[in-house]
């Protein structure tokens, strides 16, 4: 992309060099996300706090491919490896890094995206090459390591898949809890429900809007999943006709610019000592009764992406059958049809589409 707002151009680059503990991975899938159109179109404007990579720049989120080469002191993955990059960037040096708290570095980017700080650039022009081309540059650290049982479509689903699963760990669910995901059937959302069912949660509530595709989510696993649709009524009225207590666990996973009621709502339908986490793009202000939380020890934060290791508890989780990815629909472009996927994007079926570029693909 040369700039904002205008398509991207399919264009001969020198392939990446892997040094030191870095790799060359052959890119044989590169998932688009639905936030993508929004990050080339107006994130220079909407987050002008959050940089984007130098321009031009070679965008792509979530790749997964083949590890063709890799560096003297790469020593855990090897030519041959199937992997999902994890496009996560950190410094390495910082405090946060010292503490091993990896997303909370102070120069944390998403390679091929955008970065969290002032500082990011500087990781962002460490590793420019993104997922949607033929080979990428990435750190030894960023791999996860994909069994043959998981098709590299699949894989590259990880990172929306991931932003769940970390989540419901910091909420620490368990086969105890009862999980609340508001927009249960969009892109993140519904990877939400499926490792909500993968570690155990009995019971599952989902809201969304779309009747038709909320039927589709409660079919997944009919005795553990309920659903609402927002048009019928507000969230937190259905769960306290349906619960005894509320919800353990809040997940709030509805898409850019959403309004703020039903974020409130879902905090509403909390039990005592609920714990609510956002991973979704409500934006601005949100009226909270603080004092009421307080009062009923509930907590309320947020959770940005996923580290490789919990990446790899996912495609273990994939592999030994716990978490099926079978319900993803790829749809398949090649490289020189990006901006065509990119477009395309608002013909998907919820969540349930996996737009998938391959540059291997004719």
């Amino acid at each position: 992309m040369y700039h904002v707002g205008e398509p991207m151009v399919l264009e001969e680059v020198p392939r990446p060099i892997a040094t030191g503990s870095d790799v060359v991975v052959r890119v044989e899938a590169c998932n688009i996300v639905p936030n993508l159109a929004n990050i080339l179109a107006n994130w220079s404007t909407w987050f002008p706090q959050n940089p984007l990579p130098e321009l031009p720049a070679i965008f792509g989120l979530d790749p997964a491919g083949v590890v063709v080469e890799t560096g003297p002191d790469a020593h855990e993955f090897k030519a041959g490896d199937r992997v999902y990059v994890n496009p996560g960037r950190y410094c390495g040096g910082c405090a946060a890094c010292r503490r091993g708290e990896h997303i909370d570095c102070e120069s944390y980017a998403f390679a091929g995206y955008f970065g969290f700080t002032a500082n990011a650039p500087r990781m962002l022009n460490r590793y420019p090459y993104g997922g949607l081309a033929e080979y990428m540059l990435a750190p030894e650290y960023s791999l996860v390591r994909l069994p043959e049982s998981v098709s590299f479509e699949h894989g590259a689903r990880f990172g929306y898949l991931g932003t769940g699963y970390s989540a419901l760990r910091k909420a620490g669910v368990n086969t105890g809890s009862t999980v609340l995901i508001n927009g249960i059937s969009g892109t993140l959302g519904l990877g939400v429900a499926l490792l909500a069912l993968a570690m155990g949660a009995p019971r599952i509530l989902g809201t969304g809007r779309n009747h038709e595709l909320l039927g589709r989510v409660k079919a997944l696993a009919p005795a553990r999943i309920e659903t609402h649709s927002m048009l019928d009524g507000p969230i937190d009225t259905w769960v306290k006709s349906i619960t005894d207590r509320g919800v353990d666990t809040y997940i709030d996973a509805l898409g850019p610019g959403a309004p703020h009621e039903g974020l409130i709502q879902g905090m509403a339908s909390l039990r005592r000592g609920g714990r609510a986490v956002n991973i979704g793009a409500a934006q601005g202000m949100v009226p909270f009764d603080v004092h009421h939380m307080m009062d009923q020890q509930l907590s309320f934060r947020g959770s940005v992406w996923f580290t490789a290791g919990e990446g790899q508890e996912m495609a273990e989780l994939a592999d030994r059958g716990l978490l099926d990815l079978s319900v993803f629909k790829n749809v398949v472009f090649p490289l020189e049809k990006t901006n065509e996927a990119i477009t395309g994007l608002g013909s998907r079926h919820g969540g349930f589409s996996n737009f998938i570029i391959s540059p291997t693909a004719r």
